[in-house]
């Protein structure tokens, strides 16, 4: 499986094409859009989520809701696009004042605008902060929304959610028998994707404070998957390990500046005998852990227990009091571009983050086990759990 998106931030849509998905799931799209939803929501996100009301639309792939095996095509339309027709129209000959009224020549630090426009020789840097934004990932939980539910079809669990904003952090999760469902119902019931109701009114109160002085937040996401054999990625080559899959995966995500997993980069400060998971047999459940100090991977490959992976997200880089920075025609110092945004977006990285742990574990699985059709799919995988059992 491979998937590809397409769409500037204020163009028409955004477009999202899924090759190698099988035939035969029926498709939840109330639950797509539930995701959508729930990366739009948070506490401290800006006006455009006020403008943008996500749905997904199936142009291909599909028919009655059931997948064929073909390419998958979706769509989510720009509502803002209305407001920018004439900068943003992808055939028509834009209208030259207006095009200036909107040129970026003033590129904001912690952005792909200078650096872009560099290398793709660009003279007004909206050509690319427009595919850089955030704005892309909505597709992307569209196409992950889209394998979890072909995961919950081999009894296999993903969920992100907020352990910590700006300066107020969340103790993680670190049981070994995890129930997601549960723990889904306890972040859905806040804003702030937060484990602990009780936590939300110090994270806001940190979102306030940084809100009146200006100043955006960063802050951390965990997400746990549940339901996941061992034995998913391999050790043979550097490309096929599981946790450089995932780690490439999520620090493509906006912002996204470390990726960890299990005990996290906390785990350099142990000794050898306490950061790893000693083993156990049982006839009921075959090869288990004590501990889950790697977070579910060892090898490159996932050991049965539940996958953890930890991610850090940067401060958002659009400030409510420029940085210093160049104008690129004249080369004079100037105050950076200013753009709508938000003063946190930590809840909407988490949903990104489970998005795309949902398609990275597919692609995986879907190669480990191939299955041009989903009842197939499901056969191989029980026959190799049944065989792990039986090891």
């Amino acid at each position: 499986m491979r998937y590809m998106t397409a769409g500037e931030s204020h163009g028409p849509q955004l477009t999202g094409i899924i090759e190698g998905f099988p035939a035969g799931l029926t498709i939840d799209i109330d639950l797509i859009n539930q995701r959508l939803a729930q990366r739009q929501g948070g506490y401290g996100r800006g006006q455009r989520m006020q403008i943008e009301t996500d749905q997904v639309e199936i142009m291909g792939g599909v028919r009655h809701l059931v997948t064929l095996g073909a390419p998958i095509c979706l769509v989510i339309q720009n509502r803002d696009h209305a407001n920018w027709g004439a900068i943003m129209a992808p055939t028509e000959t834009g209208d030259a004042v207006q095009d200036r009224k909107r040129a970026v020549t003033t590129p904001r630090p912690g952005h792909a605008d200078l650096v872009g426009g560099l290398k793709y020789q660009q003279t007004d840097l909206r050509n690319v902060l427009e595919r850089s934004s955030a704005r892309e990932t909505a597709m992307r939980v569209a196409i992950g929304a889209l394998c979890e539910q072909l995961l919950a079809q081999l009894d296999i669990s993903v969920l992100g959610y907020v352990a910590g904003i700006g300066s107020f952090t969340t103790q993680p999760v670190q049981s070994l028998a995890l129930d997601l469902v549960e723990l889904r119902a306890k972040i859905e019931h806040n804003d702030l994707r937060l484990l602990n109701d009780s936590d939300c009114q110090s994270t806001i109160a940190v979102i306030e404070a940084a809100k009146a002085a200006r100043h955006t937040l960063g802050g951390t996401v965990q997400v746990l998957a549940t339901g996941l054999p061992a034995g998913l990625g391999d050790y043979t080559t550097a490309g096929s390990k599981l946790d450089g899959r995932l780690a490439q995966s999520i620090s493509s995500i906006n912002a996204i500046k470390g990726v960890s997993f299990g005990a996290g980069f906390a785990i350099g400060q142990l000794t050898g005998n306490q950061a790893q998971d000693p083993i156990e047999w049982t006839a009921a459940t075959g090869y288990t852990r004590t501990s889950n100090h790697l977070g579910g991977l060892e090898g490159g490959m996932t050991n049965g227990l539940p996958l953890v992976i930890n991610a850090v997200m940067k401060p958002i880089p659009t400030q409510m009091k420029p940085l210093a920075t160049v104008e690129i025609n004249q080369h004079q110092k100037a105050a950076a571009s200013t753009e709508r945004s938000d003063v946190v977006a930590v809840t909407a990285a988490s949903v990104v983050a489970e998005a795309m742990t949902a398609i990275t574990l597919c692609e995986v699985i879907l190669e480990t086990f191939g299955g041009q059709t989903v009842s197939r799919l499901k056969s191989r995988m029980k026959a190799y759990r049944q065989e792990l059992l039986e090891r």
